[in-house]
């Protein structure tokens, strides 16, 4: 089991009751290198006598053996069953998920990560302490291969400086939250506040969450409810999932649910603006091209003050060098991916503004 037992110092002792019953829904496509250590992970949860958990994988037509890994499983596993998810998009099959779940908890995990063994009891306990409504932790991000590239992947995403205000990543304390990873939700929310939004490939848990935030629900994270997370094996993989899905669904987002924005989330389109201005208005003002030296150069100050403290952290001297320029690509190309999406929805062309239509694999 790779999930290491460190936990945030916190007063409070979750007990989970003596009887519940959750559903883990498991969307995958294409995981059977990932697929069995974390269906061992789950399979190891601590479940009371009475307690019942089903395991219910998504598989979304994967071509790389993965649904016979999981087949296999599921012969020798009454827990585990698979159901096949013949549109292959993650949100198309978390809806049927969530219709076939019979536990009074649903959980949405990740097959490219693995859990502490009392990840489900302590998000059982969590809700029964505090009352709400979908409950997570944080994740401890490792490199998702053995190259240098996915070394920087690791260090990128685990500084704020990175990755902006998600805390979940970086480190938070207890309490109300906006979002949180892998959730476990009560499997009442469903019936007060509808499935997963089906336009949404991307992005459509934090549209989830806002939605029953804005119906007066809590979202709760608790840094006692860890996992580990692969990150891509490849910084070029990393870019490319980046650039071309998670940063226009931030802008998908916006339009399908604009009391879903945050600050965080606009923040690299702003650079990349910035970038874009800067070097176009440079040559022709003087005041332009002092204020975007000014500029890049807090931006380079920050990037090497966060590179040598990750330099330091994973005792790696690469990233005094490498993480600056990582920092700057990653900031500027998703901050164009993001532009990107804008430009489709003024034009008309993104995938959220066609009737069935989802925008690609999930």
């Amino acid at each position: 089991m790779v999930v290491e037992e460190k936990r945030r110092d916190t007063a409070v002792t979750d007990v989970a009751p003596s009887t519940w019953r959750a559903t883990i829904l498991l969307p995958c496509r294409n995981e059977a290198g990932r697929i069995e250590d974390c269906l061992k992970s789950l399979l190891a949860q601590e479940v009371p006598v009475e307690g019942v958990l089903e395991i219910l994988v998504l598989d979304g037509k994967s071509e790389d053996g993965t649904a016979k890994i999981v087949k296999d499983w599921a012969a020798r596993e009454d827990r585990v069953r698979l159901l096949e998810n013949e549109r292959r998009l993650k949100v198309l099959g978390l809806n049927r998920g969530v219709e076939q779940a019979k536990g009074d908890f649903v959980l949405v995990l990740d097959a490219h990560t693995e859990y502490a063994p009392d990840y489900v009891a302590r998000c059982v306990a969590t809700v029964e302490r505090t009352g709400a409504d979908i409950v997570g932790g944080i994740i401890e991000t490792r490199a998702g291969g053995p190259g240098y590239g996915a070394a920087v992947v690791q260090a990128l995403t685990t500084h704020w400086f990175g990755v902006g205000g998600s805390g979940f990543r970086t480190g938070a304390e207890e309490g109300p939250a906006d979002t949180v990873p892998f959730p476990l939700i009560r499997r009442e929310v469903f019936e007060r506040v509808g499935f997963f939004d089906e336009r949404l490939v991307r992005a459509q848990d934090y549209e989830f969450n806002q939605r029953v935030r804005d119906a007066g629900g809590t979202v709760w994270l608790n840094p006692a409810i860890c996992s580990v997370y692969f990150n891509q094996p490849s910084f070029g993989a990393f870019l490319k999932k980046q650039i071309c899905l998670d940063a226009p669904f931030n802008a998908y987002l916006w339009r399908v649910a604009p009391n879903a924005f945050a600050l965080r989330h606009a923040m690299t389109l702003a650079f990349a603006l910035g970038v874009i201005g800067g070097m176009t208005l440079a040559p022709i003002f003087d005041w332009a091209r002092w204020g975007f030296l000014v500029v890049m150069a807090v931006y380079a100050l920050l990037a090497l003050v966060a590179a040598v403290q990750q330099a330091a952290r994973y005792r790696d001297l690469r990233h005094v060098l490498c993480l600056p320029f990582a920092f700057y690509l990653f900031h500027f190309l998703h901050g164009l991916g993001v532009l990107g999406g804008l430009l489709r929805l003024l034009t008309g062309t993104a995938p959220v503004q066609r009737p069935n239509d989802h925008g690609g694999d999930g």
